[in-house]
């Protein structure tokens, strides 16, 4: 019983060579290098934690409860859909990180620099991400990424939303959607006359798109004067 019980158990070599296995998963998944965490190595071999600003968490204490939470998350997954462990979805850090340390959604990156730094800030920090990370799972550069963006600054400052949408314009050029945003901030600019040019413009790309023509027909109508 004893020698099955001790045959049962991994080895120290095993056990750390699992750990290892972990910790570069992590690092492909966060798209970091050892260092992000693990500072230099301090006395006797062990690695020191990277610093963190007063009162923080290190990011090694931030690491550990992330893995708790995924265990906790997969078990939860695996009592949910009653599917045994190996055939559940499992939850692992590339599922939120996808690639990249801090995960968020572009459009909300977008959003926040409009909105704090400005419109021209915000369209340098697109061009850089999408330099780096187009063609990876890190962000989403689709349409609708910088479409959703503009919704959300329009509601604030609409004005602001039209470079964004024009920088949109620039990788999708026969975006309607992206005109007809255009149209509406104009619109709460008080700018129809824009607008209203804005509108023709999707009108050639989609002639028969009936419900850019009734904003048009509408919009001329009652249109306002500068």
């Amino acid at each position: 019983m004893l020698l099955f019980a001790a045959a049962a158990m991994p080895s120290l070599a095993q056990t750390q060579g699992d750990a290892m296995m972990n910790m570069q998963e992590v690092a492909q998944s966060l798209g970091v290098e050892c260092g992000y965490c693990h500072a230099r190595m301090g006395q006797n071999a062990q690695p020191a934690a990277a610093d963190a600003p007063p009162g923080a968490p290190s990011k090694l204490t931030i690491a550990a409860a992330m893995m708790a939470m995924t265990r906790d998350l997969n078990a939860k997954i695996v009592a949910a859909t009653g599917k045994p462990s190996n055939e559940a979805t499992r939850v692992t850090c590339i599922t939120c990180h996808r690639g990249v340390a801090v995960p968020g959604q572009l459009s909300d990156i977008i959003t926040k620099t409009t909105l704090q730094k400005g419109p021209d800030a915000a369209i340098a920090q697109y061009r850089e991400l999408r330099t780096r990370y187009y063609g990876h799972q890190a962000y989403d550069f689709a349409e609708d990424t910088l479409l959703t963006a503009a919704a959300q600054i329009a509601r604030v400052k609409p004005k602001d939303s039209i470079p964004i949408l024009r920088l949109n314009l620039e990788f999708y050029p026969k975006s309607v959607r992206s005109y007809t945003q255009i149209a509406f901030a104009y619109t709460r600019s008080l700018d129809d006359e824009s607008a209203i040019n804005t509108l023709e413009k999707a009108l050639e790309i989609e002639p028969e798109n009936g419900m850019v023509r009734g904003q048009l027909e509408q919009l001329k109508s009652y249109r306002r004067r500068k």
